[in-house]
Order: structure tokens, then C-alpha cells, then sequence
């Protein structure tokens, strides 16, 4: 099935080198604009969830992120767009990582190697319809304001906490199509999946078995934030480090990925995430991380990115599975 692209898109992050040589935040370069895009997707009224905000810095060498520290989001509910914005919470953001990636510093800055996102935890949206994030940060000793519109639904249109998780069969490594199907890093690495034991579980099959699940659906070879391959390498580790507590499923999105000919979705990722908007435009968006209880009903998710120590708190507060 073919879709219109990942709503991540705006944060698709081209790494500039950049030279840091002292322990000062690294200066930002003149003529450069900066502006947010939403990380986050898929929210909804009612119930507490994360908000996730990239901060993008534009200049003659490109797109880059900024990073670090922390900065202060205020949160407007627009409704359709005709009235006087109604003020909703207002928080402190911390920076995400994505991991693998150096980001230290305590304030925000342009940093070289570094990426990530900027998260509030725990936003509860009391009305459905349009919102604005409004983001409020020190840069180079000048305050800026950035803002990012998003949608706010009356339910999650996706699988969320609280609700039973989908029994689906997605592809393991004893499903017979290509092996890219499987984990498209196959796809640049000679036909070999380089990661076997994250693709040895249906979800179906961990919900019969009555075992937790930590799932991740993403595209590690042509994600377009570059999140999801280091997201699949926290996997490996969480699995490795935690082998006793949940199973471990890394679910591709593409069962082929052809661009603009042909993009096919595979069909465990688009029983999850694959959803059509009001105006019917198919639409999607990953990375995602969901934890599954041993009971069948999602525990959390994470989504685009996630904080290493949550997961692992999330595992470690899993009782040990019976071999």
C-alpha cells in the first residue's frame, strides 16, 4: 500500500560538522533561523502522554538540531482555528537523545554529532482539535519563541496504554519472503538480518504465551528521522540486558521500499500504525516503542524517541518470566 510519508518528516536532521574547541557552548552562526516541529504524534484528550518537539537550526550548511539542556513549552488549544487560543499547561522540556548520540551540555545549543528531541511527560489535552506548542529557549544569550501546530484527537487512534495490544503476526525469521521484509537493514547489508534474535516472536505468539513484549516498529535502513536504527541497537541491548523479562520484537515497516514506484507496508506495522485522516489520505508515522504486559494490555509507549533509563526502569519493574 502506498502513503503519503512519515509525519516526521520535518525532522529529517542532516548532521553538519561543526568545530567545538573549549568547554563553552559552541556560538551560533549568523544568518541562521531556527523553528519546532512536532516529534510527537497521534495525540489525544484524557489521559497523560508525552509531547516531543524538535528544535531545528537553519543556515547556509544546511539543517541541523539543537540540543541539550532543557526549555520551557507552553501549550494552546486553538480548537478549529477561528477563535481566541485557550491557554492549556505549560512545562519544562527535557532533552531525548537518540541513542548513541553526546548531548551533555546543560543548555541548549548547536552541538556536532549530537540529535535529539525535546520531551514533556505527562500532558493531559482536555478538548480535541487543533493545538500550539510554543517553545521558549536561550540561545547564544538571545530568547527566542518557536511554535509547532498539532492535532488533538478524541481517542488514540493508534494502540495506546491501556488498551489490549494486537494479536499480530508479523514477520519472524521463519517467514518466507525476502529478507529485507524482515528488518531492511538486510536490504544494505547483503541479505543478512543482522539482528535474528529481535525477529524470533510474533506478538500473537508472546500474547499466548502469556509473556511481556517490549516491540519496536521502525524502518532502521530508510528512517527519516534517523531515529530507528539506533532505536533497533537499544533494542539488541535491552534484550541482552534483560533477557528475563520480556520477549523482544522488532517489527519492519516496509515489505518493500521502492521510491516513488512502489511502498509497501508491511502488514503488522499497518494493523498498528497505518490509519487514514478525515480528508482519507493514508498516514503513518515511526518510530514507536510499545511495552506489552504479560496480561495482553499495553503498559506505555514511546514515540519518536524514547529515555533509555524509563525503559529500563519499565523492564526492571517486570516480574521474572519462567523459562
Amino acid at each position: 500500500m502506498s502513503h503519503r510519508r512519515l509525519l516526521f518528516a520535518a525532522l529529517t536532521l542532516a548532521i553538519v560538522a561543526m568545530s567545538c574547541t573549549s568547554d563553552d557552548p559552541p556560538s551560533t552562526p549568523l544568518n541562521t533561523s531556527f523553528s519546532a516541529a512536532m516529534a510527537s504524534s497521534w495525540h489525544y484528550v484524557g489521559a497523560p502522554q508525552r509531547v516531543q518537539v524538535g528544535i531545528l537550526a537553519s543556515d547556509a550548511d544546511g539543517i541541523r538540531p539543537v540540543t541539550q539542556g532543557s526549555v520551557d513549552i507552553s501549550f494552546a488549544a486553538l480548537g478549529d482555528g477561528s477563535g481566541d487560543p485557550a491557554p492549556g499547561p505549560s512545562m519544562t522540556a527535557t532533552f531525548v537523545p537518540v541513542p548513541g548520540t553526546d548531548a551533555s551540555g546543560d543548555v541548549p545549543a548547536i552541538v556536532s554529532g549530537a540529535n535529539g528531541v525535546y520531551e514533556v511527560e505527562d500532558v493531559t489535552f482536555d478538548t480535541a482539535g487543533i493545538w500550539k506548542a510554543t517553545v521558549s529557549l536561550e540561545l547564544d544569550g538571545i530568547a527566542r519563541e518557536l511554535s509547532a501546530t498539532f492535532t488533538v484527537r478524541e481517542r488514540s487512534e493508534i494502540p495506546a496504554p491501556g488498551m489490549p495490544a494486537l494479536a499480530t503476526e508479523n514477520l519472524t525469521m521463519d517467514s518466507r519472503v525476502r529478507p529485507g521484509a524482515i528488518d531492511s537493514m538486510a536490504d544494505i547489508n547483503g541479505g543478512e538480518i543482522p539482528d535474528p534474535e529481535l525477529h524470533e516472536w510474533t506478538i500473537a505468539d508472546a500474547l499466548d504465551e502469556g509473556r511481556p513484549a517490549l516491540v519496536l516498529f521502525g524502518t532502521p535502513a530508510y528512517c527519516v528521522s534517523r531515529f530507528c536504527g539506533p532505536e533497533v541497537t537499544e533494542l539488541q541491548r535491552f534484550a541482552a540486558e534483560f533477557p528475563d523479562r520480556a520477549v523482544y520484537i522488532h517489527v519492519e515497516i516496509w515489505k518493500e521500499y521502492k521510491p516513488p514506484e512502489t511502498q509497501v507496508v508491511n502488514k503488522g506495522a499497518a494493523e498498528w500504525l497505518l490509519r487514514e485522516l478525515p480528508d482519507g489520505t493514508p498516514e503513518m508515522t515511526e518510530p514507536w516503542l510499545y511495552l506489552i504486559g504479560a496480561d495482553g494490555i499495553i503498559i506505555d509507549r514511546w514515540g519518536s524517541l524514547f529515555d533509555i533509563s524509563e525503559v529500563e526502569a519499565a523492564l526492571d519493574a517486570l516480574p521474572p518470566m519462567d523459562a
